[in-house]
């Protein structure tokens, strides 16, 4: 369910580091446990040039074109605001550390502290 955004951020990992191609980065993700084929993988890459993260360049190895793909500007920095929330996510749901304030410290410790509703219906 949420691998698809995985999935997307090897991609934008690998392509700033260098560029890849199809086959290559199928591979790469099986190594990791991902189960993605063609069918998945180049719906992906092509989405992610049409949104301006990545771009693609043709290479003729052993007589065959091959597509390259490469993170453009916009697509490093996408990388770099996910890893930003990746480490926010990882922080609270692996580490168990949520972030301050959180959900559970902008609330109450115990029944007293809360404000009691006025019996008139004045705030006080």
């Amino acid at each position: 369910m949420f691998f698809g955004g995985f999935v997307r951020m090897h991609i934008l990992y690998h392509t700033v580091k260098e560029p890849i191609f199809g086959v290559e980065m199928m591979e790469e993700l099986r190594r990791h446990g991902y189960d993605v084929g063609p069918g998945t993988l180049y719906p992906i890459l092509h989405q992610l040039e049409k949104v301006g993260y990545l771009v693609s360049q043709g290479e003729v190895v052993a007589g065959k074109t091959r597509k390259y793909y490469r993170a453009t500007p916009e697509g490093a920095a996408a990388l770099d605001a996910t890893k930003a929330k990746l480490r926010e996510l990882v922080k609270e749901v692996i580490d168990d550390k949520p972030p301050k304030p959180s959900i559970k410290s902008d609330q109450p410790k115990d029944s007293k502290s809360r404000a009691k509703p006025s019996p008139t219906g004045d705030s006080a």
